[in-house]
C-alpha cells in the first residue's frame, strides 16, 4: 500500500505535474517499440493487399507485400511479427491436414521472413480454426470439440512451423495439455531453442469478431467456443491455466483479450512473475480505429493511452495492430 502523503499544503501533488520535464522525471511506466508485436494477416497470391472492412487500416497481404511491411517494422524497432493466414475455402477440411503441410501459406511466409528480414522474430499461431471446416480450434466429433486428438494435430502443426524457422510458437487453441505435448515434441525434434508463448488465459470473448472476418472464419464457425475458452467472469481459473502452462514448459504467457482483462494481466505478472503479454484484439482495435475515423476521438492519443495501460498493468509487451503506427509516433 502507498504510504500516507504529507497533508496539504506541505504536500502539493500538482508540483510534480507542472512541466513536461518534471512529468518525464516522475513517469512510472514507459512504452517503446520493443514492447510491440505486430499481428499480420497473410493471403495467397502476389502484389495484393485486401482491406478488412471491420478493421479500418488493416489489410490481408500477400507474402511479397508482407515482406515490405516487415522490413519497415524492423526499421521501426518492432522486434516480432505474428502471422495469421487467410486459408481459402478449398483447403478447409475435417482433418485440417493443411495445418502441418510444410508448404502451406504460413510456413512459406515464415521461410520468406527468415530469409529476407532475419532480424525480426517470427511468431506463429497454433490452432486448427483457419484450416477447420467447422471453424473450431480443435477437431469436432459428434458435436464435441475433442481434446487429445486435437493436441496430436497441434504438435504436428507446431513442428512444421519450427522446421520452417519460427522463433516463437503461439498455441492459441486452449486445449488441455497441449503445452507439454508441444514442448516435448520440439525437444525430441531438436528445436530446443524454439520459444513458446502460450495463449494461457484466452477468454470466450465477443471482441474477436473482426479477426474472424480477417481470417475467413466468421461464416465457418459452428456453435461457440465456450467449452475451451475461459468464462469472462473467472479470474482464479485464468491464473490456474497460466500456472499450468508455465509448469508444462511455456516460456511466456499471454492474456487475450487485453484492455477488458487488465486485472488478469496484473494478477499474472504479480502472482507468477513470468514474461507476460496481452493481445489487444481486433474488436479493441476496431473500436478505437472506427471512432477515430469518425472523428469521435483523437486516434493517436487514444491509441497511445491504451498501450501504456498494458505496461501499467505489468505487461512486458503487447500484440497490437497499432504496432507500426505506435512505433512511428514513438520515433518522432
Amino acid at each position: 500500500m502507498p504510504s500516507p502523503t504529507t497533508p496539504y499544503p506541505a504536500s502539493r501533488t500538482r508540483r510534480l505535474r507542472q512541466t513536461p520535464a518534471i512529468r518525464a522525471l516522475v513517469r512510472e511506466n514507459t512504452l517503446s517499440s520493443s514492447d510491440l508485436i505486430w499481428p499480420v494477416f497473410i493471403q495467397e497470391g502476389k502484389d495484393t493487399s485486401t482491406p478488412i472492412a471491420s478493421m479500418p487500416g488493416v489489410a490481408r497481404m500477400t507474402i511479397d507485400h508482407m515482406l515490405i511491411a516487415a522490413r519497415e517494422a524492423a526499421e521501426l524497432g518492432i522486434p516480432a511479427i505474428c502471422l495469421f493466414p487467410y486459408i481459402e475455402q478449398g483447403l478447409k477440411t475435417e482433418d485440417c491436414a493443411d495445418a502441418w503441410n510444410p508448404d502451406n501459406l504460413s510456413n512459406r511466409a515464415i521461410r520468406a521472413l527468415k530469409a529476407e528480414v532475419p532480424e525480426i522474430a517470427v511468431m506463429t499461431d497454433v490452432a486448427l480454426d483457419p484450416y477447420n471446416i467447422n471453424g473450431h480450434d480443435g477437431y469436432v466429433m459428434d458435436g464435441e470439440i475433442v481434446n487429445d486428438a486435437t493436441v496430436e494435430a497441434l504438435v504436428k502443426m507446431a513442428l512444421a512451423q519450427a522446421d520452417a524457422g519460427a522463433d516463437i510458437i503461439g498455441p492459441s487453441d486452449m486445449m488441455d495439455g497441449r503445452i507439454a505435448a508441444i514442448r516435448n515434441g520440439l525437444e525430441a525434434a531438436g528445436h530446443q531453442n524454439t520459444t513458446i508463448m502460450s495463449y494461457a488465459a484466452k477468454f470466450a470473448s465477443a471482441f474477436y469478431g473482426p479477426f474472424r472476418d480477417a481470417v475467413g472464419a466468421s461464416g465457418a464457425l459452428v456453435g461457440d467456443k465456450n467449452t475451451y475458452q475461459i468464462n469472462p467472469a473467472n479470474s482464479d481459473e485464468a491464473l490456474r491455466n497460466v500456472a499450468q502452462d508455465l509448469a508444462e514448459g511455456a516460456d511466456m504467457v499471454m492474456v487475450k483479450p487485453g484492455m477488458p482483462y487488465l486485472d488478469i494481466c496484473a494478477r499474472v505478472k504479480t502472482e507468477l512473475g513470468a514474461p507476460t503479454f496481452a493481445y489487444q484484439v481486433s474488436g479493441e482495435y476496431a473500436m478505437i480505429a472506427g471512432a477515430a475515423a469518425n472523428g469521435w476521438v483523437d486516434g493517436d492519443k487514444v491509441m497511445m493511452e491504451s498501450l501504456i495501460a498494458f505496461k501499467r498493468a505489468g505487461c512486458d509487451g503487447v500484440l497490437t495492430y497499432f504496432a507500426p503506427a505506435a512505433a512511428r509516433l514513438l520515433a518522432g
